[in-house]
């Protein structure tokens, strides 16, 4: 299974996308990268990648049209388990229904 995969499947699967209105998602070599939607902080693009303590760095971004990053908000080092926690946080946005 590629690491895309198992981070899709930890933060929720198609209930993340569906809830998140999460798209475009690229397989990176030790991650993945997705557009989202409209959510409080203005980020509509988010990346997660394995590093080499086996642990995930996630960053958040607003990507214009031309493609050029701007607000760049980064976390480093979380775990599996909090990268739900973490996204909702930064977003605002629920990945699933109670």
């Amino acid at each position: 299974m590629s690491v895309a995969n198992e981070i899709y499947r930890q933060l929720g699967g198609n209930k993340f996308a569906v809830m998140t209105g999460a798209k475009n998602f690229i397989d990176l070599e030790n991650g993945i990268r997705m557009k989202i939607g409209r959510n409080k902080t203005n980020h509509n693009w988010m990346e997660v990648t394995l590093n080499s303590l086996d642990l995930y760095d996630v960053a958040f971004a607003k990507l214009t049209k031309l493609g050029e990053r701007k607000s760049l908000k980064e976390y480093k080092n979380v775990y599996n388990d909090s990268l739900v926690e973490l996204f909702e946080r930064h977003t605002g946005m629920y990945t699933k229904l109670f």
